[in-house]
């Protein structure tokens, strides 16, 4: 049973917006103002101890780093500057990673400063309409990850992400999460916007089977459009893979002293899950094309099939206008033997009237023999 077909999606259109002014000294922090305002949350763990704050100052997020193992401090929201300055002034962050992590149209990279990783990810989700029937909306969001020898800051710039599953291994201590360190938590958060990555791509493999189904039994001038629409957002998914792809080879080529060679191993693992992920975007691009070129191949054979009965149509009045027109032109009999001595022929609009049911009969046969109509004889 065929699923029902639902709304394409469409993208999120924010448009591209640096705060900096040209000619700005480097490492400029100027947040959106429209950006929710920071909150704070911590994850202070070790192989037997945990503690989960919620809504904390940077007063005591300074209170507790350096308490057990790992500390993650989860930022989410990047609407006050003087909050994001003491925030790295706490960890000591380099003025051009705070510039990058409040200017949210970066690609994802990676880069080494002393005694830290910058990390830069893109998250893909899909979010819902204003009402139910509204289409649902790709998103694409930044977040940056500030990883030391025993810490993980992490910004992002509003609530909801793909994040929740790595916060509930960490409060059940479940997996690795627990006995290892802070690199492996960025692996853990790395693979877990990766992974967020899939059900956006479930998701369109769903409305390309709708698409597909509809244009075998009801296409439509909304179909070329929506397909548009798809292939525009498997774009923006296929580009954030590629680089995100391209960050972690940097991880995993060169000497990263935070990186240990344990962590190593499992990050080939989220290196081959964003090949994965580019592999099904290019199908499903590919798929759009396919069902564009099959949606047009549809419209030319309707018009070709109309412009086939048209021309049979003109075909077979062509001959029969010849013979009305004939012997419309009035000539006299009386005048000359030459002057159609057919005009005075008791039977002659019968015989005219058969000779043009024979002409227009000789003309379908013989258009029927040809394979223009009905089935081609074998």
């Amino acid at each position: 049973m065929h699923q029902p077909f639902t709304p394409i999606i469409k993208r999120v259109r924010r448009p591209f917006r640096r705060r900096t002014k040209p000619g700005t000294a480097p490492g400029a922090v100027f947040p959106d103002p429209e950006s929710p305002a920071p909150e704070i949350r911590v994850f202070d763990y070790g192989e037997d101890q945990f503690k989960e704050l919620k809504s904390v100052s940077v007063d005591q997020v300074r209170d507790v780093v350096g308490l057990h193992a790992v500390t993650w401090v989860d930022v989410v929201g990047l609407g006050d500057a003087k909050v994001i300055k003491q925030i790295g002034e706490l960890f000591h962050i380099h003025q051009l990673a705070l510039e990058d992590i409040v200017n949210v149209h970066q690609r994802a990279k990676v880069e080494v400063y002393d005694g830290q990783l910058f990390i830069v990810a893109r998250m893909m989700s899909l979010v819902e309409g204003e009402n139910e029937e509204a289409p649902r909306e790709l998103d694409a969001e930044q977040i940056s990850l500030i990883v030391g020898e025993n810490y993980v800051v992490t910004f992002q710039e509003r609530r909801g992400d793909c994040l929740e599953s790595v916060r509930e291994r960490i409060r059940k201590a479940r997996g690795n999460v627990r006995v290892r360190g802070a690199d492996y938590l960025a692996y853990a958060l790395l693979d877990a916007i990766i992974d967020g990555y899939f059900p956006v791509l479930e998701y369109f493999g769903v409305e390309l089977d709708a698409l597909e189904d509809r244009l075998e039994r009801q296409p439509g001038r909304a179909t070329i459009h929506r397909l548009h629409q798809l292939r525009s957002a498997l774009m923006i998914v296929r580009r954030a893979a590629w680089r995100q792809r391209d960050a972690i080879n940097t991880l995993l080529r060169e000497d990263v002293p935070i990186i240990t060679p344990e962590t190593h191993i499992y990050l080939r693992d989220c290196y081959d899950h964003t090949v994965q992920i580019i592999d099904v975007s290019d199908t499903c691009r590919e798929l759009c094309a396919d069902l564009r070129d099959l949606h047009f191949s549809q419209i030319n054979i309707r018009q070709n099939d109309v412009m086939k009965v048209l021309t049979i149509m003109a075909s077979i009045f062509i001959p029969l206008s010849f013979i009305a027109g004939l012997y419309g032109m009035n000539f006299d009999p009386s005048a000359s033997t030459w002057n159609m001595p057919e005009l005075k022929s008791r039977f002659g609009y019968p015989a005219a009237l058969i000779v043009m049911a024979l002409t227009a009969g000789g003309m379908l046969l013989f258009f029927r023999r040809k394979g223009w109509i009905g089935e081609r004889q074998k």
